[in-house]
């Protein structure tokens, strides 16, 4: 099935895999970002779904971190200052108080800490640093059960490690991270055969998927692979178990190229193209974020990984964004593919924020590769 997948997915035109011009790309990210800043000028305004959240959750953490790669990459005022209000109302606190050892609840801090180190404001860490410095002097190692946790939880790790130089955060966050890939689930939540990742225990075998395969959920990989880029992007080149999350990033790498689909994106059942199969923009985003990160860090070759990201992302910016800004094909919450159904262009998630998080992660780093390669043609002149 994979090598089939693979043909297909090779058989391509020229035109789908033509990078996109850089400045298409910071368009398409300030359209989209700007429905959203639009829509919720108040960024401490609570979300009501099925009931009333903080604005503090993961999904609206998830956006923020989206939010500070498009800052990294376009200077605008408005997006810091966005940012920091968001901070602000929330009082740089944490969903449910610093003793959570909920990673969804701890994600908030990703963005708190790239702002205090903006503006090292002490209050613009003290929560997420009580919190997880709670969880280091802990013996508990089994608290990230579902796979997402690695995404919203490392980094803060990762940069907690770098900013106060003490190896005690990378000991913990690697015993975490290991006992989800070697243990949750009786034998662990990564499958080292097909190099990737169940959701959580529910997905083990011998859970199978309708046509036979293991449940591999498309968001829930792509969650993998943002955290252990993030967490590379962050970890000084010496630090204690950096070589285990480069590993597994490569691991990831090498295993997902094989299950695009035709049009550019991934079924949100990654080995069962028949279990609500289709166009997704979340899992699909989170995958070329990775592809791309990996080019412009020297670890995935351009010629291999650049078509596949031109594939998607082109068709993502032609296909999902609408007029105003709104981002079609994004599956609502959930855990497994028949979770936030239905997607389609005119489907409305549950929550708008965190697929727009995830497409501004992939579009920033999409948009460095094009600067990275803008900068090494001019060299060579």
């Amino acid at each position: 099935m994979v090598a089939a997948c693979l043909l297909t997915s090779l058989a391509t035109s020229a035109e789908a895999q033509k990078m996109p011009k850089q400045k298409d790309v910071l368009k398409t990210l300030r359209k989209t970002n700007a429905y959203f800043m639009k829509k919720w000028p108040d960024t401490g305004k609570e979300i009501v779904t099925n009931k009333t959240r903080p604005s503090h959750i993961w999904t609206r953490a998830v956006y923020y971190e989206g939010l500070m790669a498009l800052y990294g990459i376009d200077k605008q005022k408005q997006y810091y200052d966005y940012a920091v209000d968001w901070g602000e109302k929330h009082q740089w606190g944490l969903n449910n108080g610093i003793t959570t050892r909920n990673a969804d609840n701890q994600a908030a801090g990703q963005t708190y800490i790239a702002l205090y180190e903006i503006d090292p404001k002490p209050e613009r860490i003290r929560d997420i640093k009580a919190s997880i410095d709670l969880m280091v002097n802990s013996p508990k190692v089994d608290d990230w059960w579902w796979i997402d946790a690695l995404q919203m939880a490392m980094p803060v790790y990762a940069k907690l490690g770098v900013m106060t130089k003490d190896t005690a955060y990378y000991e913990k966050m690697y015993r975490l991270y290991n006992y989800s890939k070697t243990v949750h689930g009786t034998n662990g939540l990564y499958n080292p055969q097909d190099q990737l990742w169940w959701r959580d225990k529910d997905f083990v075998p011998p859970y199978k998927e309708p046509n036979g395969e293991d449940c591999y959920w498309s968001r829930g990989n792509g969650w993998v692979v943002a955290a252990m880029v993030r967490t590379l992007e962050i970890l000084p080149q010496d630090a204690p178990h950096r070589a285990e999350y480069e590993q597994m990033y490569m691991n990831m790498m090498k295993a997902l190229p094989a299950l695009q689909r035709p049009d550019g994106y991934w079924n949100v059942s990654l080995h069962d193209p028949t279990n609500f199969g289709g166009k997704e923009l979340t899992g699909t985003s989170l995958f070329i974020y990775g592809m791309a990160w990996g080019i412009n860090n020297g670890l995935l070759d351009a010629k291999q990984y650049q078509p596949i990201i031109a594939k998607a992302w082109n068709a993502m910016a032609k296909e999902c964004v609408h007029p105003n800004g709104f981002l079609g094909y994004v599956q609502g919450t959930g855990k497994e593919p028949k979770d936030g159904q239905p997607v389609s262009y005119t489907s409305k998630p549950d929550f708008e924020d965190y697929g727009l998080g995830c497409f501004l992660l992939a579009g920033s780093e999409i948009y460095k590769m094009n600067d990275i390669k803008s900068k090494s043609v001019s060299a060579g002149n």
